[in-house]
């Protein structure tokens, strides 16, 4: 059956959508025909779907948001070929290019993003990774920085760094690492439209070593590169089988300089239906509303928790600006909900 192609009245859409909900709040798995209709569900039932997703949110997350921020610790000149990407070499783009920073730049963002509101901070690199064409210098260099910034600030300590293996992993963990993020990006069906440079199975083993070494795992994907609705589904399923820890979901803020420079913007109500979809499919994993929600939801930023979103960051990305923290602390304090404690 095609349920891309299914067609449902409101009435059946509205009873279809609380059976969705009841599966999810008894964590009972929606399966693939189930998941891929609600990805297709036409937005005039937007407004059913995020009570639902709301619902389920408020159960497995109660009303506390968790704030994250993440800090460019090294930049540009990347060898990947990422559609998307600004930093990437194939990309003709002004992106900053800079070799690793500071420990005291690490340890000053840290206490920016603390001040911000955020329990969690990320220092993040450009380039393929630390497996095979890795630079062991930077490791080094990024291993003092981790155990630097675990003696100097109570942060949660997030790295991403590119592919890795199960030993690099325990070596960042023994700094003091704590969670490691590594994006999918998208379904595996579609990811040689977006990256040609490295395989998937890259990606997945990678989320495999880090949670192998004992750290959390955050893994998500970017949005609006022009995967199908059964695509976006497909991530879902992966990131479920994988039994990562929080989801960042991205929406693509089209860059000039890059192949996708050109490429439409997602409908605001559609990104909305996207994370509550992701919320049903993952009923009890951090979802976290990232990149690209200032463009792309602009007025309806706020309803992103409704949708099901229990996260989000505040503060610039890599090479694109956030909006000012008290905006999204405001916004937070006016839902009612409140900032999630470290």
């Amino acid at each position: 059956m095609n349920t891309a192609e299914v067609k449902i009245s409101a009435q059946n859409a509205v009873e279809f959508i609380r059976a969705m909900e009841e599966k999810a709040l008894a964590l009972d798995p929606l399966t693939w025909d189930e998941a891929v209709e609600l990805m297709s569900l036409d937005t005039v039932h937007i407004y059913d779907l995020i009570a639902s997703a709301n619902r389920v949110r408020r159960k497995f997350k109660g009303d506390e948001i968790s704030i994250c921020s993440i800090i460019n610790a090294k930049s540009g000149q990347c060898p990947e070929d990422c559609s998307f990407c600004s930093q990437s070499s194939s990309a003709k783009t002004s992106a900053p290019v800079f070799d690793l920073i500071s420990q005291e730049k690490i340890t000053a963002g840290a206490r920016d993003a603390a001040a911000n509101g955020a329990r969690k901070y990320g220092i993040v690199t450009s380039g393929y990774g630390f497996g095979a064409k890795g630079s062991k210098k930077t490791l080094d260099g990024l291993v003092d920085h981790i155990s630097a910034l675990k003696q100097d600030c109570e942060v949660h300590r997030c790295a991403s760094l590119g592919i890795i293996d199960e030993a690099t992993a325990r070596r960042l963990k023994a700094a003091g690492l704590e969670e490691y993020h590594h994006n999918l990006e998208t379904a595996r069906s579609f990811f040689p439209s977006v990256c040609t440079t490295h395989d998937y199975e890259e990606d997945v083993s990678t989320v495999r070593a880090a949670k192998a070494a004992g750290l959390r795992v955050c893994c998500g994907g970017i949005f609006g590169l022009g995967e199908s609705a059964e695509q976006r589904v497909e991530m879902a399923f992966t990131l479920r089988e994988l039994e990562v820890d929080s989801i960042p979901l991205n929406f693509l803020n089209p860059i000039k300089g890059t192949r996708l420079e050109n490429q439409p913007p997602l409908p605001a109500l559609e990104i909305l239906k996207i994370i509550a979809v992701y919320r049903l499919i993952l009923p009890a994993k951090d979802i976290k509303a990232a990149g690209g929600r200032e463009k792309n939801l602009r007025d309806l930023q706020c309803m992103m928790f409704a949708a099901g979103a229990n996260s989000t960051m505040v503060g610039n990305y890599l090479t694109t600006c956030g909006r000012p923290a008290e905006e999204d602390l405001q916004m937070i304090r006016d839902l009612g909900l409140t900032v999630k404690e470290p």
